[in-house]
C-alpha cells in the first residue's frame, strides 16, 4: 500500500521558464504532424492506465481513504472511456469541416481546420485528482499541443504518481508535471500559455481568469456551486432517494456536481427522508454498523475541510436546523457523516457557500414557481436535478432554471457522456469539456475562404463608388 508523500521542492521560476520555453519549441513541431502522432500518444497513456490500475487505487486510499471501487468508476473507468470515445473520433474532429456558400460569395470555397493552440497549461484539483488531470490532458493531446500539469499539492500521492505517469510514457517537451503549492501555481500563470485548463473553487477561478487576462490567454473554467436537486410530488420517491444519495455520497460529497440541496414538495418531504435514511442505511451499514466502519465510503481529504463543514454543521444547529439522519463526526479520521438536515435558515452558511462534503439540505416547496424561484436567486448552478414523472413539470423546471448541465431522474452521470458537452454557466464555470467539445477547447478554429485566382467575386463594387457600383451595391443589399 502507497502512503502518502511529501511533495517536492518547488522548481525555480528561471527553471519553469526554461521548460515551458522548450515545450514551445516542440509545439512547433507538433502543430505539423498528424493525427497519427497523437493517437499514438494517447494509447500509450490509455496502456498505462491499464498497467497501473492498482496504483491509482492505492494512491487515491493514501490521500484520503476513497473505495478502490469508487476509484475504478470515478477516476479510470471515467478516463478511458473519454479516451476511447477520442480514438474513435480523432480523425474526423481533426479533418477540415466544409462548409455552404452564400450565393453572394457563389465560386468560393470554404471551411474550418482545427489547429493546436500551442502549450496549454491544467490546473488539476484534488477532489478527482487523476481523472480531472486525465480528462483535459485527453483532449490537449488530441488537438496537438503540449501540456504542463500543475496537480493538486492536497493530495500529494496522486501528484507523484502522475508525475511518474509522465516520465515514463512522454517526452517532457510533450508533456510534464510541475508539483508545488501555490507558489508555484502563481509561477505557472505568469507564463504566456496559449490555454489554461482550471477546475476549482470560483474564488481562485477568478484569480486564474484575471493571470490569463495579462496574456489575452483564452481559459477553460470547470467551477462549481449549489446544485440543486428538485423533487416534485409525482417523483418515484425511492428511486429519487437513491440516485440522490449516491450523487452526494460518492468521494464523500467532495464533488462539484453533487447535489447540494434538495427541494422537495412539502406533501412528499417526509417520505422522502424515510427513503433517504433508508438507502444510506443499505449504502453504507449494510450489516448494521456505522457508517465510520465502512470501507465504501470516503473521508474528508484533510483537517482544514473537516473542520469547515463540521463549523457548517454546528452553525445550521444553532441556527434551528433539524439533524433528521446522521450528524456523527470524528476529527481523528476526517470522517463526516451523511447527514440530512431539515429547516435549515435560508441566510445560514449551509445554504449560502458550496457545501462539498456529505452534508444535504432539505428545502420544502409548495409550487414549482417557489422551487424556480429559490434556485434562481443563488447564482447559476453547474448542475440541475429534476426527479419526477410530469413532462409538463420537467419542461417547466428545465426551461425556467438556466444551470450548466442537467439530469432527469438522475444525478451525476451527464458528467460521463462523453458527446455531452460539460461545464459551468455564470459562477459555476466557463467553456466546455469532454468530447469534441474538449478537443475544440483546446484548438483554434481557423476559418479559411478560397477564391479562384482571376475570379470576379465581389470586383464589381469594389471603389470607386460610382453611380453604377452604388446602384449594384444597393441590389445586393436588398436581395442577397
Amino acid at each position: 500500500m502507497l502512503s502518502p508523500v511529501s511533495s517536492p521542492a518547488a522548481p525555480a521560476s528561471h527553471a519553469l521558464t526554461a521548460l515551458f520555453a522548450r515545450q514551445q519549441g516542440r509545439a512547433e513541431a507538433l502543430r505539423h504532424e498528424g493525427t497519427e502522432g497523437r493517437a499514438a500518444r494517447l494509447r500509450k497513456l490509455g496502456a498505462w492506465i491499464t498497467d497501473n490500475r492498482a496504483a491509482i487505487q492505492q494512491a487515491l486510499y493514501a490521500d484520503f481513504r476513497k473505495p478502490a471501487a469508487e476509484t475504478d468508476v470515478t477516476e479510470i473507468w471515467s478516463s478511458q472511456t473519454e479516451l476511447k470515445h477520442t480514438l474513435r473520433n480523432l480523425r474526423q474532429w481533426a479533418a477540415p469541416r466544409k462548409v455552404g456558400t452564400p450565393l453572394a460569395l457563389v465560386g468560393t470555397r470554404g471551411w474550418v481546420q482545427a489547429e493546436p493552440k500551442g502549450v496549454c497549461l491544467i490546473i488539476a484539483p484534488w477532489n478527482y485528482p487523476f481523472y480531472l488531470a486525465i480528462d483535459p490532458l485527453i483532449s490537449a493531446l488530441a488537438a496537438g499541443n503540449c501540456v504542463i500539469i500543475k496537480p493538486s499539492e492536497m493530495t500529494p500521492t496522486v501528484a507523484a504518481l502522475l508525475s511518474r505517469m509522465c516520465r515514463e510514457i512522454f517526452d517532457p517537451a510533450e508533456v510534464t508535471v510541475v508539483e508545488g503549492d501555490k507558489e508555484v501555481a502563481t509561477a505557472l500563470l505568469r507564463l504566456h500559455f496559449d490555454h489554461i485548463f482550471f477546475t476549482g473553487s470560483p474564488q481562485v477561478g477568478k484569480v486564474v481568469m484575471r493571470a490569463a487576462a495579462e496574456h489575452l490567454t483564452s481559459v477553460t473554467l470547470e467551477l462549481g456551486g449549489k446544485s440543486p436537486a428538485v423533487v416534485d410530488d409525482t417523483a418515484d420517491l425511492r428511486d429519487a432517494a437513491e440516485k440522490i444519495v449516491w450523487g452526494k455520497g460518492i468521494n464523500a460529497g467532495q464533488t462539484c456536481v453533487a447535489p447540494d440541496y434538495v427541494l422537495v414538495h412539502e406533501q412528499v418531504r417526509d417520505q422522502l427522508v424515510e427513503e433517504i435514511q433508508q438507502v444510506i442505511g443499505r449504502f453504507y451499514s449494510p450489516d448494521g454498523q456505522p457508517v465510520a466502519a465502512s470501507s465504501s465510503f470516503a473521508r474528508i481529504v484533510n483537517d482544514g475541510h473537516f473542520q469547515r463543514l463540521a463549523g457548517l454543521l454546528a452553525e445550521a444547529r444553532e441556527q434551528g436546523a433539524t439533524v433528521a439522519v446522521g450528524g456523527t463526526t470524528d476529527a481523528a479520521h476526517r470522517f463526516v457523516e451523511p447527514t440530512v438536515l431539515l429547516d435549515v435558515a435560508p441566510e445560514s452558511r449551509l445554504m449560502q457557500e458550496e457545501i462539498f462534503g456529505p452534508l444535504l439540505p432539505i428545502r420544502t416547496f409548495r409550487t414549482l414557481m417557489q422551487a424556480v424561484d429559490e434556485v434562481n436567486a443563488r447564482p447559476r448552478p453547474l448542475a440541475l436535478y429534476v426527479f419526477t414523472q410530469s413532462q409538463e413539470n420537467q419542461h417547466y423546471l428545465l426551461q425556467h432554471i438556466p444551470a450548466g448541465g442537467a439530469c432527469v431522474n438522475e444525478t451525476i452521470l451527464h458528467l460521463g457522456h462523453p458527446d455531452l458537452p460539460f461545464g459551468g454557466f455564470g459562477n459555476s464555470g466557463l467553456g466546455r469539456a469532454h468530447g469534441h467539445a474538449g478537443f475544440l477547447a483546446f484548438s483554434n478554429e481557423k476559418s479559411v475562404l478560397r477564391q479562384r485566382v482571376g475570379r470576379t467575386g465581389l470586383k464589381p463594387i469594389y471603389p470607386p463608388y460610382t453611380p453604377q457600383v452604388k446602384k449594384l451595391i444597393n441590389w445586393l443589399v436588398k436581395w442577397l
